[in-house]
């Protein structure tokens, strides 16, 4: 079998022949170069690369399977630019950020950002990099696009810039970055920060749908004097907030940290910390295709520390419903808010929810509740609204509401009332569990409403990043799992960042160091090492490579498509520049 497998013909007989069938192939392979529409281009930025600087980069031509890769340098990149392009599920476009030699993320600040001559697009002043709506590139609705590895900054006034219209001044609602519409989008590890909103959305009528931010630093964002501006601002059609750290917002900035009008809404294991409030689920009120969509009143908040320092804005921490003040569209409906830990350090009241009206029903299961004053000082409600408690732990003596009850709250009596949870190291703002917590296998199953697709199978790591949860039953109280046995399974391998289990956006994994290329010395695939037709055959194999994967010419050019932290961390290790308000 192996003789008449691996035998080699006579090489001298044969090699006119040969010769003819591989110059055929060859003309085939050349032929299909020239015609196929799935080529795709890698633009590299940066000291040393082919591009020096980012407007370098063709970005009115990206199509499926580009991407953009923009290396650290020790000098921020003052520049912004639009993507305006369709990427493909299993091609996306990928704009991506790589590190300098200590993690350092590349910088892309909008302070006296230039942009690229050949880009013609709306709303410049509204961000630093803008995805949707366009005249050059040709306006689509971008779709299958991740954004990964980028320290964006400076959004906002006074900041000025070099724009489609000439020098410009942010406007006071500029984001980091700016998404006036978009489909499969993920934003990924990148650090969002010292602008108006650090991230913001737009529904565009609906057409934005399934968004991804996750193992992102929020943070150091707003206006000076206005409650109007967060650190980000949402609304789509399906969105997952996942293993981000939202941090207080700049110094005399009102807004809150996460506030989303979206319908489908997911909010788990990240760490929210300050803002007016720590989550501002309301209304979707410029749209009427989000509020009649049948994701709109159910919203999944579960796996997140949410900490509420003292004097930090408003005493609520989560509002749920509505602010517009035109009621028929608020959410009405049901959060579902479990397993979180939640900390308030306040010396005056806290409020855990605020439900806009007795139409809004919170069911609230498996939560640690922890303030550090009296327990009387915790409220579940601000006076409206529904509550369903549920096996959460808590002081004794906490209040219905500290400005009178409209609503009903259900209080089925499991819950564990204590002096202290029993952290492993509150001081170091350690939430994990320590041996003999009385919040360890407290917990409940979770209700049937929200199993298989919200169980809780991950818990947040610091700095911006996540794990899976160890499976012991039952469920301990908060965000945190503690092993008990030494021996736990995880609830999902897969669970975190870039992981399966369907808690990643489209593509966009960072590539490698080096390729494994298979072995070519076994079975039938007998390797001619030296032969003439081999060296045929290995010039066939590179075009054949080229016919998967186009890259760029030697010149630069872009072939044209003809298809339509833990405290103590150095800064370096944060984003090269400097240091956030307590990055977790």
């Amino acid at each position: 079998m192996f003789a008449r497998c691996c035998k080699t013909p006579p090489l001298e007989a044969d090699h006119g022949a040969a010769a003819k069938v591989v110059a055929r192939l060859v003309s085939f392979v050349v032929a299909l170069l020239w015609v196929s529409p799935s080529v795709a281009a890698t633009y590299e930025v940066g000291p040393g690369q082919t591009h020096e600087a980012i407007g370098d980069v063709p970005w009115e031509s990206l199509a499926a399977g580009d991407e953009v890769l923009i290396h650290w340098r020790t000098e921020a990149y003052h520049e912004k630019f639009v993507i305006c392009a369709r990427g493909e599920a299993d091609n996306p476009i990928v704009i991506r950020g790589v590190p300098g030699p200590g993690g350092e993320l590349p910088v892309i600040d909008g302070q006296n950002a230039t942009t690229r001559a050949e880009l013609d697009y709306t709303n410049a002043s509204r961000g630093v990099i803008k995805i949707g709506s366009a005249n050059n590139p040709t306006d689509t609705l971008p779709a299958h696009i991740v954004i990964e590895g980028l320290d964006v900054r400076s959004g906002r006034p006074p900041y000025s810039f070099t724009g489609p219209d000439g020098n410009q001044t942010y406007s006071d609602n500029a984001a980091s970055i700016y998404v006036e519409k978009a489909e499969h989008l993920t934003i990924r590890r990148c650090l969002i920060h010292d602008s108006g909103n650090g991230l913001f959305i737009g529904a565009f009528n609906g057409e934005t749908q399934n968004i991804v931010v996750e193992g992102c630093g929020v943070y150091d964002n707003g206006i000076e004097d206005s409650i109007y501006q967060h650190n980000s601002y949402t609304a789509a059609i399906g969105i997952t907030f996942q293993y981000n750290y939202y941090g207080p917002l700049r110094t005399n900035c009102g807004g809150n940290n996460l506030k989303d009008r979206s319908a489908g809404t997911v909010v788990r294991y990240n760490w929210l910390e300050s803002g007016n409030r720590q989550l501002d689920l309301v209304d979707a009120e410029d749209s009427a295709v989000l509020v009649n969509h049948p994701s709109y009143p159910t919203t999944y908040v579960y796996g997140n520390v949410l900490l509420e320092p003292d004097d930090a804005g408003n005493s609520q921490l989560v509002h749920y419903g509505g602010d517009s003040g035109t009621e028929s569209d608020y959410r009405k409906g049901t959060l579902y808010f479990f397993n979180n830990t939640v900390i308030s350090t306040r010396t005056g009241n806290t409020t855990l929810f605020r439900l806009s009206t007795n139409d809004e029903h919170a069911v609230c299961h498996n939560n640690l509740l922890y303030v550090t004053e009296t327990g009387d000082r915790l409220a579940m409600l601000a006076g409206n609204g529904i509550l369903d408690l549920s096996h959460n732990w808590h002081k004794p003596d906490w209040t219905d509401s500290h400005s009178g009850l409209d609503g009903t709250i259900n209080d089925d009596g499991t819950s564990v009332a204590g002096a202290a949870p029993g952290f492993a190291d509150e001081s170091a703002q350690d939430y994990h569990l320590a041996d003999g917590s009385p919040c360890v296998n407290a917990g409940a199953e979770l209700p049937a409403a929200v199993l298989p697709d919200h169980n809780v199978i991950g818990q947040y790591v610091t700095q911006r990043s996540g794990e899976p949860r160890p499976l012991e039953p039952p469920f301990d109280i908060g965000a945190f799992e503690r092993c008990v046995s030494g021996n736990c399974s995880p609830s999902d391998p897969d669970a975190g960042i870039g992981g399966g289990g369907g808690m990643t956006g489209s593509g966009g994994s960072p590539p490698s160091s080096t390729t494994d290329w298979p072995d070519e010395s076994g079975g039938c695939g007998c390797a001619m090492v030296g032969s003439r037709v081999g060296g045929f055959t290995a010039l066939l194999l590179g075009l054949l490579a080229l016919a998967r994967r186009r890259r760029l010419p030697a010149g630069g050019g872009h072939v044209h498509h003809d298809v339509q932290l833990p405290r103590g961390e150095t800064s370096e290790h944060l984003d090269g520049a400097e240091r956030a308000p307590r990055p977790l």
